[in-house]
């Protein structure tokens, strides 16, 4: 069975269209407005993440065909939902340090606690959308993002749903910039995976997705399996052959467990273009250190 990408939805500064990931960054670009793009109702007390979240959500699920005027076009139990972030909602948590130290457990508010549940976006899309299927969040480091898509295809695959809802977000604030030590990205992407049967839009087919222990052996996997791809979304040039096309996400700034869920949000934007060919997205750290690849194929446009 195949899983293809039927609907996306994107919350970066500047960013309108899939095809804008495939330029460099828009400079001086100003930050997401979730208000703006789905209304102030439900947004209060939600931490930046989540709001986030719920705007690339409403338009991914919108996208694909899954939300209409009155709530989800489909059965909600038939729709899961995976987020992948490493540093979501941090500085709920390191807030709620700070009051616990200073003023003991009796100074959280109980109307931010809720905030501090590691699942919150997940669950807050879920119950925003009326979204009953599978709900988890993948906070696995760098590739984060690629193993969240994978976890999707793998429900979508054993039939315990027929459309997967896959959002990669990351704020950011003064917590999130301590922990990496620079600008964080501010935003991210969401995708609908669907079982290729149950979408009116395929926009790119999933291929293997390829989990390795180093970023030179998962490129040796993707390159034998789609010697034809024309190019690799990866931030590592060194990681993908010398004669390859290479595109990099990072100018929008730390993109952590965003990364790997904006590649495929990237691949769209390449078969949106006009393209035909397959691209690959790899996700890796250090050079002996885990590493996640998919092969992408834009599908063809339906008659």
């Amino acid at each position: 069975m195949s899983v293809v990408i039927s609907g996306i939805g994107l919350a970066l500064p500047g960013v309108t269209a899939p095809a804008d990931l495939l330029r460099p960054a828009p400079a001086d670009a100003a930050p997401v407005d979730p208000a703006a793009l789905i209304g102030k109702k439900g947004l209060r007390y939600k931490d930046r993440a989540t709001q986030l979240a719920l705007c690339m959500a409403a338009a991914a699920l919108t996208d694909a065909g899954l939300l209409g005027e009155d709530g989800p076009a489909v059965p909600g139990d038939r729709v899961g939902v995976v987020v992948s972030s490493n540093l979501g909602n941090v500085d709920t948590v390191c807030r709620a340090v700070e009051t616990i130290a200073k003023e003991g457990t009796t100074g959280l508010s109980p109307m931010d606690t809720p905030n501090a549940s590691s699942n919150i976006t997940a669950s807050e899309a879920a119950i925003r959308f009326d979204l009953r299927g599978p709900n988890l969040t993948v906070c696995n480091g760098i590739t984060s993002g690629l193993d969240a898509v994978r976890w999707a295809s793998l429900v979508l695959r054993s039939g315990r749903a027929d459309h997967m809802l896959v959002l990669g977000v990351e704020p950011d604030n003064p917590a999130t910039r301590a922990l990496v030590g620079g600008p964080v990205v501010d935003g991210g992407a969401g995708l609908v995976l669907s079982r290729a049967g149950e979408c009116e839009r395929p926009r790119v087919e999933l291929g293997p997705l390829v989990r390795s222990a180093s970023l030179s052996a998962c490129a040796e996997r993707l390159s034998d399996l789609a010697p034809g791809a024309a190019g690799w979304l990866a931030d590592d040039p060194a990681a993908v052959p010398l004669e390859a096309d290479h595109l990099n996400l990072r100018g929008w700034g730390e993109c952590s467990g965003a990364l790997g869920v904006l590649q495929c949000a990237a691949a769209v934007g390449w078969a949106d273009s006009g393209h035909t060919e397959p691209l690959h997205a790899l996700l890796g750290g250090a050079a002996d250190g885990p590493a996640a690849g998919v092969v992408l194929t834009p599908c063809e446009p339906s008659t």
